[in-house]
């Protein structure tokens, strides 16, 4: 939806918590709300006004991507005029998680006879569900990280580093007019894939081992995200155990998830598949998360997520299972959530066979 339409979205939920105003400090907030790409700058949202307060670095460039907005010039002071921009005001809403409690104190400082009031994902909601333009841009990204795998497929050898591997993902995407993540891909081989979030390192691949590649890219300002778990040469039994069991698990939730279930119940699709095979303990993370303009967004899909899916958002599906000392597989796509089932936005193969690179 146009800025606008955005704005009011955030003036009724304003309202619905019986708040004088918002105080948006969140960057990816920020955009959103505002379509302002800057590194800088805080949004005051109240029922008849919406200020930018920022400092000089982004006079003109919120002059031309906020034209909705009233600019407030207060230099590096922002603390210093808030209780000016904010006069009138009685309770006023934060972002709890964005605002440090240093923060915070200050502003309370500055602001005697004003009662704050917590916020926790006021507009992060409203952002969950993803308008036309947002997913066009997602699917973009999304088919630019299937061409990025088929790419890594073709290059990837024995003897090449994990960091290598990494590099030649990162400037696949640059050359390809993406933007990469801002820490890069994940690309852990061997004993390094039995940690979910391992970064590459030095590690020089060998034959035989799993090899977990979690990747994805922005397109004007919105993110992808998949993961491919593949072995170079022969896979051994061990390996075809596991990835079928991750495989088994992964097609049980992408065949059951939709719209009106809660996060919980998505989680447990395809927990429960690896819980049978004696695998649940190395299952510990989610199985899932929104994607957009940040890449872990709502709506999640975890043990404790009570909030339901809903139709028009993003979703990763991504089971894994851990296994120290030995490795781990990932396999995960991207999906939008629909009243009765998923879309997929991840087309890249993930049968065994096509796991399987031959070196």
């Amino acid at each position: 939806m146009p800025v606008p339409e955005r704005l009011a979205a955030v003036r009724r939920r304003i309202e619905e918590e019986r708040l004088d105003a918002l105080v948006v400090s969140s960057g990816v907030n920020r955009r959103y709300l505002s379509g302002f790409t800057g590194s800088a700058g805080t949004l005051i949202i109240r029922p008849s006004q919406a200020i930018f307060a920022v400092d000089s670095r982004y006079y003109e460039q919120v002059g031309q991507q906020a034209p909705q907005y009233t600019l407030e010039r207060v230099g590096y002071d922002f603390v210093g005029n808030l209780a000016r921009i904010l006069e009138g005001a009685h309770r006023v809403g934060f972002e709890a998680a964005t605002v440090t409690v240093a923060e915070f104190q200050v502003w309370q400082e500055k602001t005697p006879g004003i009662e704050w009031a917590p916020t926790i994902g006021l507009v992060e909601g409203i952002r969950a569900v993803k308008e036309p333009g947002e997913m066009a841009s997602i699917r973009a990204a999304a088919e630019l990280t299937d061409a990025a795998f088929a790419f890594v497929r073709g290059f990837i050898r024995p003897g090449m580093t994990e960091k290598a591997v990494g590099w030649e993902l990162e400037k696949f995407f640059r050359e390809n007019g993406a933007k990469n993540w801002a820490d890069g891909p994940i690309v852990a081989s061997g004993p390094n894939s039995a940690l979910p979030h391992a970064r590459p390192s030095e590690r020089v691949i060998g034959r035989g081992e799993p090899i977990v590649i979690d990747m994805g890219c922005l397109v004007d300002g919105y993110h992808s995200d998949m993961t491919r778990t593949i072995i170079l040469g022969e896979a051994d039994a061990k390996f075809e155990e596991i990835y079928s069991l991750v495989l088994r698990a992964e097609e049980t939730a992408m065949a059951q998830v939709h719209a009106g279930m809660s996060g919980k119940a998505a989680d447990a699709l395809a927990r429960d598949v690896i819980e049978a095979a004696g695998y649940g303990e190395n299952f510990g993370h989610s199985l899932g998360h929104g994607v957009g303009l940040a890449i872990h967004e709502l709506p999640t899909a975890r043990k404790t997520a009570e909030e339901p899916l809903g139709v028009d958002m993003t979703l990763t599906i991504e089971p894994g299972v851990y296994i120290p000392g030995w490795g781990g597989v990932r396999i995960e796509d991207l999906v939008i959530i629909e009243a009765d089932g998923v879309q997929r936005l991840s087309h890249s193969p993930k049968a065994l066979a096509d796991m399987v690179v031959p070196v």
